[in-house]
């Protein structure tokens, strides 16, 4: 449990704090990048249970970066564990899992419109049309079913053969009304699911804990799993990457690596012709690949490596650094051909990105 078991690990390295978190109040600073093209939103997890999860906001073009943009707009903290966003007409939609809390905010002034409240430990949201969304858990055997215009839960979809206890859904790929699932947390499975009724229609066995979920240019589900760990009641097994038809829902490549490997965050480039993922290193891959490669696009420097993202324009790389997992992290940007362009600090545990 890649990032769920670190950050409970920290609770036994870190002091306890003395208190819940806390909103705080004080001055709203005003913001404007509406004229500035495009920009990079990094969603910093914090320490779990620390209530320092922080979003920041980059521009490739300047190279400048602005840390701690919800807090300053808002003057308000962003709450516990900052795991994903996506961008819908506007309007940034930020998940944060430990506070039960997704935020609607201006993607320009990065100012709260609204939010989603009553969910039990939220991961990711898919838009399905304007005023209806699918937002995946962990820790409940159910996908909730939001009304994104007026910010309310209309409804569940259950996972069939899923506890609570071990309840696991993620990141969410749309073919057609279907819409694909990966059931990360002690599963091993991908769902699928019929937009039109709500229902969990079929699932595909893979690996132990499937970590990512993308969609090829060619139709293709790729995923990859990490195989568990060391003495987990559910298994311990060699990592795999997984290729699927989406069309057949079937498994067309299975490329397996090495007990001990930890490959994970597996993004696509702009044509959607490559994959990236990490395991130590950062490797690519053509789509059309049978092995893979034997040299890693960047080499292994003493880095932790934690979040992923590929530029959809220029295919410049950003790799998200968690350093220790208690300072501030950095991100690198590198050219699509492997050439060092920026670094900058962000906030603590950066981890998952959003295009503008």
């Amino acid at each position: 449990m890649r990032r769920i078991i670190r950050h409970l690990i920290l609770l036994f390295l870190l002091p306890l704090p003395l208190s819940c978190m806390k909103w705080e109040y004080g001055l709203e600073e005003n913001f404007d990048t509406s004229t500035s093209g495009d920009g990079l939103f990094i969603c910093n997890e914090g320490n779990f249970q620390y209530g320092n999860g922080t979003l920041s906001y980059y521009d490739p073009k300047t190279k400048t970066v602005q840390n701690e943009v919800f807090y300053r707009a808002n003057a308000m903290k962003l709450g516990d564990v900052v795991q994903s966003m996506v961008i819908r007409d506007g309007i940034g939609w930020v998940v944060v899992n430990n506070s039960h809390v997704v935020f609607a905010i201006d993607v320009n002034t990065f100012k709260e419109v609204g939010r989603i409240t009553n969910l039990t430990s939220p991961r990711y949201i898919h838009f399905l049309s304007d005023e209806k969304a699918y937002i995946t858990q962990i820790w409940d055997n159910r996908i909730f079913i939001v009304n994104p215009k007026r910010y309310e839960i209309t409804g569940y979809i259950t996972v069939p053969d899923m506890t609570m206890e071990s309840g696991s859904t993620e990141q969410m790929v749309q073919y057609g009304k279907y819409l694909y699932v990966n059931c990360w947390s002690y599963q091993n499975r991908i769902i699928k699911i019929d937009t039109e009724t709500d229902q969990v229609v079929a699932e595909l066995k893979v690996g132990i804990q499937p970590t990512s979920l993308v969609m090829d240019c060619n139709y293709k589900l790729w995923t990859v799993t990490d195989g568990g760990y060391e003495g987990s009641p559910y298994g311990h097994e060699a990592p795999s990457l997984y290729c699927i038809d989406a069309e057949t829902f079937t498994i067309e490549k299975q490329f397996k690596f090495d007990f001990g490997d930890w490959p994970s965050e597996v993004q696509l480039n702009g044509t959607k012709d490559k994959i990236y993922w990490l395991n130590d290193d950062v490797w690519e891959m053509d789509v059309t690949a049978d092995r893979v490669p034997v040299r890693p696009f960047l080499p292994y420097n003493g880095t932790l490596y934690y979040g992923l993202t590929i530029c959809p324009r220029t295919g410049d790389v950003y790799i998200a650094d968690a350093i220790d997992y208690v300072q501030q992290g950095m991100v690198y940007r590198y050219s699509k051909d492997g050439e060092l362009l920026d670094s900058f600090y962000a906030g603590i545990i950066p981890g998952a990105f959003c295009w503008k």
